[in-house]
């Protein structure tokens, strides 16, 4: 083996020219794949991480079949749960909420609104609602010095509405009581912008919210929990525990890519297309290799001819011609390594900014992140040597079977 091993080395460095063009270009490709894939999944991350901190969390918690058919009625106590919940280490923050379809009424002007009575300290620890208040102040549990309760509004409807900060707002809704419930309001800030996804929404304390639906103000009746845990990526799994532990209560648990399984599918839909792209050019890397390996092997028959004149088994020109490439394919992924770092520890820092914002499920990304991960930098490695490997078993194989009075005759 320490034979074939230095035999090996020599044909490599023998023709050093061509050893020089094909690690050139295998290590070209390792550096595309590395860099694509670092910023594939470093951008479907950033976007994960915006998209979740914006607005709904990384788990949820509902009455069974509220996110199919929501309604009024179907609520959960959240003083029970959350408890239980923080006591958990994946946690590092939840918000109760209550949801409730109105009519909002300002300046002569009539709109369907969406009313979500919020903890406001609960909520600015799960979310970025309160970084997202563009005029006036972020929402508090009492009431203005007029004696009545503060809200936000986002931005589309106060737009429609002719609104501003300290403007009345007239909110119509039905009360749990079934009695028709509506309180005059006034408006302490402005949310979101016209692209986000909370333009046309009401944002409420939760005693306010209590006040305006007849609820009770401690909590003991919201639509949902929207928890934040330590890394997206646990979401799934604890989703699935806690389904477990609260299916009795007749709970929901769902990760984000349930709550959000438009977003989710049309993003997968999206990385597909990033991975054909990639596929693309490991094909490409392929072709250049079985080129090289195959020239390689046509213009040394004459010597496989003398190997096995001399008694060298076919086994041993297989694997040397194999070795030959799994060297080549190594040098080419440690040249490629040694450029992709120094871009992608950049580009996962300073990141990329956008041209123009791009407008994902109502949330604005401008930038985008790549992110070094073990799969990044060991997709490559695996894709690039095994690519190597693979098309050089026909010319190895080639090598292998000839014999020495046709390789001594040819030319």
């Amino acid at each position: 083996m320490m034979l074939i091993f230095k035999l090996a080395m020599r044909n490599v460095l023998r023709n050093r020219h061509r050893s020089l063009l094909t690690i050139l270009s295998m290590g070209g490709g390792f550096f595309l794949l590395c860099t694509m894939i670092s910023f594939t999944e470093g951008s479907y991350s950033n976007m994960i991480d915006i998209f979740t901190g914006d607005q709904i969390g990384h788990v949820q918690v509902h009455k069974d079949d509220y996110l199919v058919r929501p309604s009024l009625y179907k609520t959960l106590d959240a003083n029970e749960l959350m408890p239980k919940l923080l006591a958990t280490a994946q946690v590092t923050a939840l918000a109760p909420r209550i949801y409730s379809p109105s009519l909002a009424y300002g300046k002569d002007k009539t709109y369907p609104a969406s009313v979500i009575g919020i903890s406001p300290e609960l909520e600015a620890k799960t979310t970025r609602l309160e970084s997202k208040v563009n005029q006036g102040q972020y929402l508090t549990n009492g009431m203005t010095s007029e004696g009545y309760f503060p809200a936000m509004l986002g931005y589309s409807l106060a737009k429609n509405l002719s609104l501003t900060i300290g403007d009345e707002l007239v909110l119509i809704s039905q009360g749990i009581d079934g009695s028709i419930a509506n309180d005059i309001f006034i408006i302490s800030a402005i949310v979101g912008s016209a692209n986000s996804n909370e333009r046309m929404n009401v944002y409420l304390s939760i005693p306010a919210m209590a006040s305006f639906l007849s609820l009770p103000a401690d909590m003991s009746v919201v639509h949902e929990l929207a928890i934040a845990l330590k890394h997206q990526g646990l979401a799934m799994s604890f989703a699935n525990e806690w389904q477990k532990k609260l299916s009795s209560n007749d709970l929901s648990v769902d990760p984000w890519q349930v709550v959000e399984s438009a977003f989710y599918n049309g993003m997968q839909a999206d990385k597909s297309g990033n991975y054909v792209s990639l596929g693309i050019i490991v094909f490409i890397i392929s072709i250049g290799v079985l080129n090289t390996v195959l020239m390689g092997t046509l213009e040394r028959t004459r010597e496989f001819g003398v190997l096995k004149a001399i008694g060298t088994q076919p086994s041993a020109v297989f694997y040397m011609i194999m070795l030959e490439s799994f060297l080549l394919s190594f040098a080419s992924c440690i040249l490629g390594l040694l450029l992709a770092m120094p871009l992608v520890y950049w580009l996962s820092t300073a990141g990329l900014s956008m041209p123009e914002p791009i407008d994902m499920g109502g949330v604005m990304f401008d930038s985008i992140l790549a992110e070094l991960t073990v799969f990044s930098v060991f997709a490559p490695f695996v894709v690039i040597i095994g690519t190597t490997l693979l098309v050089s078993l026909i010319p190895a194989i080639r090598a292998a079977k000839i014999s020495p009075l046709q390789a001594l005759q040819a030319v």
